[in-house]
């Protein structure tokens, strides 16, 4: 789950998902070791989801399995921990960015659907997220809409990964959203500014807020420092990063152009001498 962090241009009155802290929460080894297995955890349910999530298959069936498997491993949903929120998932179908509700919405070929999912695990909260284009069983549609469609998730894939690189005890934020920010626009896509990756751990949210651009000289971000957790998140859109909320349930945020959009997450550990990724590799 994403956090706002400036206003967004809206067709509605919804007050915006706005989180503030007053500190960076660093954790101690004891408890990232919960989190490593949590995450673990999460990221195998996130396989399981994303796997199931084809043609033919509800938006509240996916959901559902979400609960389930979480409830199995031992943890709790995250996202209902946020208030108002009723749900396990987010689930965000093409031009719909984040906090996508799940609805009686069967996937259709071509679709593309982000799952964004997030564990409370022995008190302590990991949260992943990602996105695929939704395929029948049975056969995989190449056409040209496909491997442009196929493209842009790749790149969101590719950017994640370099953003975890450049995560790392010495280095700061800036860097994080620095790279974000020049790879995507690099591909002629945009980078999501109203939203942002965040710390995570004691809390589903914590400081620090990881912007998708460079939004002030790199020395004055924040330092990253051994026993940091963060979710980092690539949020971007093949169209202009704008967004607005598209329709009356207070919470899905899309892009205003409706062009397509992809959401890439995974929770990271800062360590002295490594980084470690607790959801996936």
């Amino acid at each position: 789950m994403l956090i706002v962090r400036q206003k967004i241009s809206t067709k509605t009155s919804f007050s915006l998902l706005v989180y503030k802290y007053d500190m960076i929460l660093i954790k101690s080894p004891e408890e990232i070791s919960i989190m490593k297995v949590g995450g673990g955890k999460l990221w195998t349910i996130l396989q399981i989801l994303l796997s199931q999530a084809k043609a033919g298959v509800s938006l509240t069936t996916i959901e559902k399995n979400a609960r389930n498997s979480i409830q199995k491993a031992g943890g709790v949903p995250s996202f209902m921990t946020v208030k108002g929120y009723q749900w396990a998932t987010c689930l965000c179908l093409n031009e719909q960015v984040v906090h996508g509700i799940p609805s009686a919405y069967i996937l259709q070929e071509g679709d593309v659907l982000t799952i964004d999912v997030g564990m409370e695990y022995k008190g302590l909260h990991t949260d992943t997220a990602w996105t695929k284009i939704i395929q029948n069983s049975k056969f995989k549609i190449q056409n040209q809409e496909y491997k442009q469609k196929l493209r842009f998730l790749k790149t969101g894939e590719e950017v994640l990964k370099k953003a975890i690189g450049v995560a790392k005890a010495g280095n700061r934020v800036g860097h994080i959203s620095q790279i974000i920010e020049q790879t995507i626009t690099s591909f002629g896509y945009d980078v999501v500014q109203s939203l942002t990756g965040h710390g995570v751990g004691k809390k589903l949210h914590e400081e620090p807020m990881i912007p998708e651009y460079l939004d002030k000289p790199i020395e004055k971000t924040p330092l990253l420092t051994p026993g940091m957790t963060l979710a980092i998140e690539v949020i971007y859109a093949m169209g202009k990063g704008a967004i607005v909320y598209p329709n009356q349930d207070g919470w899905t945020l899309a892009a205003k152009d409706r062009s397509l959009t992809a959401v890439f997450e995974k929770t990271i550990a800062i360590e002295e001498s490594e980084t470690f990724v607790l959801t996936g590799s």
